[in-house]
C-alpha cells in the first residue's frame, strides 16, 4: 500500500527533490526529505560538479 523511500541526484538539492517527488507521484508535503549529499562546487564556483543526492519517502498518514 505504502511506497517505500526512494533515493534521486540532481545538480541541486532542489533539483533531486522533485526527481524524487516525480518517482512517487507526491507532492512536498505529501513527503519527508533527507539530504544525503548536497552539491559541491567545481573550481571557480561551477555548480554540479557533484551531484546533490536526496532520500524522499511518504510521511505516515495517521489512522
Amino acid at each position: 500500500m505504502g511506497k517505500g523511500p526512494v533515493e534521486a541526484e540532481g545538480k541541486t538539492v532542489k533539483e533531486a527533490i522533485a526527481k524524487g517527488l516525480k518517482i512517487l507521484g507526491a507532492t512536498r508535503s505529501q513527503v519527508s526529505v533527507k539530504v544525503l549529499v548536497e552539491e559541491s562546487r567545481g573550481l571557480f564556483g561551477m555548480r554540479g560538479t557533484n551531484p546533490a543526492r536526496v532520500r524522499v519517502s511518504m510521511k505516515r498518514e495517521a489512522p
